[in-house]
């Protein structure tokens, strides 16, 4: 009995052992949920330089059956006209039928590491007056940017996502039959004069606008690089200085940035778009004390006529019609109690208590901001 005694634990110690695994897994369930709502950096941000520039072109699409641009498109006759000149081939303006042409414009967007010899998707919609790009081919066409040189070259055949087929008595129409694209259907001839690994610094835009998400960032970063390399610009705005291992080879850095984990914060907001009636509610969306009186009224007025028939030997009477209106008014009130702090889901098992429907939120919410009860941001659509 004695050594037994000896040699169990002390109370104290397996007590200790039970409070430590507590916090062990306190601290693992603090650390999952900051992981479950934790994001990319490369999620809600974009690095300067690295963006995309818009092309356009003027062509033509040859090839159409019967549904290209009419005669009333001058500008389609006189781009027949001068590419056919350029061709050797003469031809009177007046002879030419644009049945099976049609006059487009043609977008693409070029990445800023796009190089030449590197293929573009391209978008080509018809501004005459086409009925249908289908089946047509697009004609060597010159992209352009905003500067007015040629960054691009494309053709090639069109794919599209509907038709249109249509005869004397009806017409039939699935999505739409001008706009068309061409996989791959441009090459980069010259490229945007950018050197990315060139920069030593760069700025990091937020599409998050909060302080305190811009400040997350900023710790995130110089804590993966071991300096104070980042500083916060503004709410959403956070300017990098290159390490000076980095500079000259800024892939490894960007590789590793990107995949930063960041918990983006912002305002409270409730977002009301009352043409389809849809409501959006932040999770951080909060009510003060406030009762909410919903009432619905509603009016039904129908109209009858009465035939009033004179008596079988009545003299000198007549059949008179009387109208009759009949008047019900139904009124409901019905009664809802939010408390202080009220949190979304509260807010939302409350309005859904009441029967409210979309339109009935949309109202409800509007007056809470306009009482003060509403602590968010109010946006409507």
């Amino acid at each position: 009995m004695i050594s037994e005694r000896y040699h169990r634990k002390p109370p104290f110690q397996a007590w200790d052992k039970v409070v430590s695994a507590a916090i062990a897994a306190l601290i693992l369930l603090v650390v999952l949920a900051e992981a479950a709502s934790a994001v990319r950096l490369k999620d809600i941000s974009s690095i300067s330089g690295m963006r995309d520039n818009e092309l356009v072109g003027y062509g033509l699409v040859v090839g159409l059956s019967g549904t290209g641009d009419g005669t009333n498109s001058n500008f389609t006759i006189t781009s027949m006209r001068n590419m056919l000149d350029k061709m050797g081939v003469e031809v009177n303006a007046d002879n030419l039928r644009p049945k099976n042409v049609a006059a487009v414009m043609v977008t693409a967007k070029m990445p800023v590491t796009a190089r030449p010899g590197s293929p573009l998707d391209v978008t080509v919609s018809s501004i005459g007056d086409s009925k249908s790009l289908l089946g047509g081919m697009l004609l060597i066409t010159p992209l352009k940017g905003l500067d007015g040189k040629v960054y691009a070259v494309a053709q090639g055949s069109l794919t599209l996502g509907g038709y249109t087929v249509s005869g004397n008595a009806a017409t039939a129409q699935q999505n739409i039959a001008t706009v068309g694209r061409i996989p791959s259907g441009a090459i980069v001839e010259r490229e945007v004069p950018f050197r990315f690994n060139e920069q030593t610094s760069l700025t990091i835009n937020l599409s998050v606008q909060d302080f305190g998400t811009a400040m997350q960032v900023v710790n995130r970063i110089n804590a993966s690089l071991g300096g104070p390399f980042a500083s916060a610009r503004d709410a959403s705005t956070v300017h990098l200085e290159v390490p000076q291992k980095y500079q000259g080879n800024m892939v490894p850095l960007m590789a590793s940035l990107e995949n930063l984990d960041i918990s983006p914060d912002s305002k409270a907001r409730v977002v009301v778009d009352e043409k389809t009636g849809t409501i959006v509610l932040g999770n951080d969306v909060r009510l003060s004390r406030v009762a909410v009186a919903h009432g619905n009224l509603q009016i039904v007025i129908s109209e009858s006529q009465q035939v009033s028939q004179p008596g079988p030997f009545a003299e000198n009477a007549q059949t008179v019609v009387t109208p009759q209106t009949d008047i019900g008014i139904t009124s409901q009130n019905n009664r809802l109690m939010l408390m202080e702090g009220a949190t979304l889901q509260e807010l939302v098992d409350g309005l859904n208590a009441i029967g409210a429907s979309p339109r009935d939120l949309i109202s409800i919410i509007r007056t809470l901001k306009a009482a003060g009860a509403l602590y968010a941001d109010l946006e409507v659509i």
